[in-house]
């Protein structure tokens, strides 16, 4: 965490972990744009980098939940997270109303924000809800996708199993997802793409008082990915449906 510190342009505050870009860089404009072109060519396009703060606070606030190191039913003020993070209140404050939006966090009023306590039955019913969702475009993507596309695939699938096999619930998480999204961008439609990140990203906070989530746990979860690919390249179809509704079953 210490490669590195990147500026937000609204503020002098940095986060630890990432590079900052060269002086003058995020607003160089070519000597075209300023009104100097001919007629024969256009104007150059302005060259705008903008690296947000929040952003990277949000991420990292993410890894913190789906590690355990934010605890369930805790209350964790704006200014604390701040100086965690080396930055001031306002990117935390504006990360976690995000989070709160995506059911992580609620506000406690005049003391911060604390992390849900998310149950069991909360957990069962956002699986229940993602299967009625997934697993028909799933079935028609066996369908119809070529064996080559899902090929290109096993890279992400090939990353679940290594975050697994280091017991990482962060990465985990993180290339679970990618997976996920990568198969139903297949279908074309990103609003479907959008609402399924939502909800598998909600089904992945951490439970109050649950059961820890062991490495064997990850582990298996990870192989019924390679496997559900596997018989997809295959155009194995029975044994597509059935690696599909066992993977939302378990409420993976």
């Amino acid at each position: 965490m210490e490669q590195g510190r990147t500026r937000d342009p609204a503020s002098s505050q940095s986060v630890p972990g990432v590079t900052a870009p060269e002086p003058h860089a995020a607003a160089r404009i070519p000597e075209q744009s300023r009104g100097e072109h001919t007629h024969s060519e256009p104007p150059a396009p302005r060259l705008v980098q903008r690296h947000s703060v929040r952003g990277q606070i949000l991420d990292a606030l993410r890894t913190a939940l789906v590690g355990g190191e934010l605890v369930p039913g805790e209350v964790y003020s704006a200014p604390a997270l701040g100086a965690r993070f080396g930055v001031s209140a306002t990117p935390v404050r504006e990360a976690m109303q995000q989070l709160a939006i995506e059911g992580a966090v609620e506000v406690v009023p005049n003391r911060g924000f604390r992390v849900t306590e998310r149950t069991p039955r909360e957990l069962a019913e956002l699986a229940e809800i993602r299967a009625l969702i997934e697993v028909p475009v799933m079935l028609r993507l066996a369908r119809t996708v070529p064996a080559d596309r899902w090929r290109e695939l096993r890279p992400l699938a090939e990353a679940t199993s290594a975050a697994a096999a280091r017991g990482d619930r962060a990465h985990y998480a993180e290339s679970d997802r990618a997976f996920h999204r990568a198969v139903l961008s297949l279908a074309g439609n990103a609003q479907l793409v959008a609402v399924a990140e939502d909800l598998h990203r909600r089904s992945q906070w951490p439970l109050v008082a649950g059961p820890a989530i062991r490495r064997a746990d990850l582990v298996a979860d990870a192989a019924e990915h390679s496997a559900l690919l596997e018989a997809l390249i295959a155009q194995d179809l029975p044994v597509v449906q059935s690696l599909v509704r066992e993977h939302f079953t378990s409420g993976k």
